[in-house]
């Protein structure tokens, strides 16, 4: 079994969280450090540790997940001038918390390369 992370905690409501969207596949809230104007994570409910993990899942699962993100980002009404969505996977891809997440930013124009 995998170690207890912040988003388990907060998807428990151990830990507060500014929500943006929650059904039953996703979680959505905004990030504690926003890199853009809008800046939200989302989760899905049943944990995979990394984007790694996606290819050893179920592609319906994986679809309701991805669906959720651009849910959410209809949501923030982010469509009409774009946004972007990064999964960060491993240490060399930054990724600071062993459970996937999407982050979405938008709310302005974002730069290329991103890092």
């Amino acid at each position: 079994m995998s170690e207890q992370t912040l988003f388990d905690k907060i998807l428990a409501k151990e830990i507060p969280s500014d929500a943006v969207y929650e059904d039953q596949t996703v979680y959505a809230f905004r990030d504690i450090n926003p890199q853009a104007p809008v800046h939200v994570l989302v989760i899905p409910k049943h944990k995979m540790q990394s984007f790694a993990d996606i290819r050893q899942r179920d592609a319906a699962e994986i679809g309701a997940f991805m669906q959720g993100v651009s849910r959410v980002a209809e949501q923030l009404g982010l469509e009409r001038d774009g946004y972007r969505v990064v999964f960060n996977t491993g240490p060399h891809g930054q990724q600071t918390v062993r459970y996937i997440h999407a982050h979405i930013l938008g709310g302005r124009q974002l730069q290329w390369p991103p890092g």
